[in-house]
């Protein structure tokens, strides 16, 4: 049966969705320089990344996942499956960042899983046989998810709704977000990493969209700071197997939790944006909107250092050095950027002087 998820809009949904489109539109409308949302997009890539593990039970601490992604591992020995958590998940947001511009699909959300849970970036299977979800201190089957012959099905028919709702407009993005997150986590298609993906395909969703505000807000510091309403709000009248009528529930008291936290988030960041924004900063919007997704990203690149190579800038977009080559002749023909180091064993490439004034 195609997924038709059974919800009423509240009058308490309905005033969260009204204070989401206001936060976006305040938002929008405050101009910040390319340095400052550089750097605020990396803090909220760390609040992400520690608060969804710290959900699963990860022990480190902000400084210390702050200092594990730096050095992409290897600081706390005693704790490596810890830090594998937070760099693999660090990645899985950088990613998401660079893909999110096109439709989701399974073979997307397979890659961002195999991110989460090996750091490669390679699509992972659904599980072959059957998962629960138990209680952490009795051990008690809480919920028991649909067989793994009927993954694959289900899985299927959420991608297309997803891409359906997100291409016709008649349901706001934000219910379509937090409905993929309910869905994702009552198929639980995978053995584990499954509450850290079911988050990243939120983000996604939000930022095609068009609710990602830049990548400068984190909805997870939100679901670990509210864990036991987190948790209340995913088991939905506490129906405890898949075929008891859980695709059949009641889906409002999620919404009522998710759209809060959202309206919270946005409101918090248009305040957050505000404050930091340095008022002799130069206002750079509107050439900031000149540029794609990947010439924005390549921007925190340049932040870095003044000349890059196509190896560097592969790595920096997680794409291959083909299109990466691809991507720097466009650029060059745009006159994005210049040569730098014309040498063919060194070959460097420089901003163009019209976008410098961004970095």
């Amino acid at each position: 049966m195609p997924f038709s998820p059974n919800y009423t809009i509240t009058v308490a949904i309905a005033q969260d969705l009204v204070a989401i489109e206001t936060g976006k539109k305040q938002f929008e409308s405050i101009p910040i320089n390319a340095m400052l949302l550089s750097s605020l997009r990396k803090s909220a890539r760390l609040a992400s990344t520690h608060y969804s593990t710290q959900i699963e039970g990860n022990r480190l601490t902000m400084e210390q996942v702050k200092e594990v992604v730096s050095k992409k591992g290897g600081v706390f020995p005693e704790r490596e499956r810890d830090e594998k958590e937070v760099v693999n998940y660090y990645k899985a947001l950088e990613y998401l960042e660079t893909k999110h511009n096109r439709p989701l699909t399974e073979t997307t959300i397979q890659t961002l899983h195999g991110l989460v849970f090996s750091g490669r970036k390679s699509a992972t299977a659904y599980r072959e046989g059957q998962n629960m979800i138990k209680d952490g201190l009795s051990g008690a089957i809480v919920y028991m998810p649909p067989e793994a012959s009927d993954v694959s099905g289900l899985m299927k028919d959420l991608v297309s709704w997803i891409d359906t709702s997100l291409e016709n407009g008649k349901i706001p993005v934000a219910i379509i977000a937090a409905l993929a997150h309910y869905q994702f986590a009552t198929i639980h298609p995978y053995y584990d990493g499954n509450g850290r993906t079911a988050r990243l395909i939120t983000n996604y969703i939000l930022h095609y969209g068009g609710y990602g505000l830049k990548g400068i807000y984190s909805l997870e510091a939100y679901y670990a700071k509210n864990l036991q309403g987190y948790y209340d709000a995913l088991a939905v009248e506490n129906i405890p197997n898949y075929y008891m009528g859980r695709a059949q529930a009641d889906l409002t008291y999620f919404l009522k939790y998710f759209m809060k936290g959202m309206a919270i988030s946005f409101t918090n960041i248009v305040e957050s944006s505000k404050e930091n924004r340095a008022p002799k900063l130069q206002d750079n919007s509107d050439l900031l909107r000149e540029l794609s997704v990947k010439q924005r990203t390549a921007l925190d690149l340049f932040l870095k250092q003044k000349e890059i190579t196509s190896t560097e800038l592969a790595n920096h977009l997680g794409i291959s050095k083909r299109s990466a080559a691809a991507l720097i002749r466009k650029w060059l023909k745009d006159q994005f950027i210049l040569i730098g180091n014309p040498s063919n064993r060194a070959r460097s490439y420089l901003l163009n002087q019209k976008w410098e004034q961004l970095i």
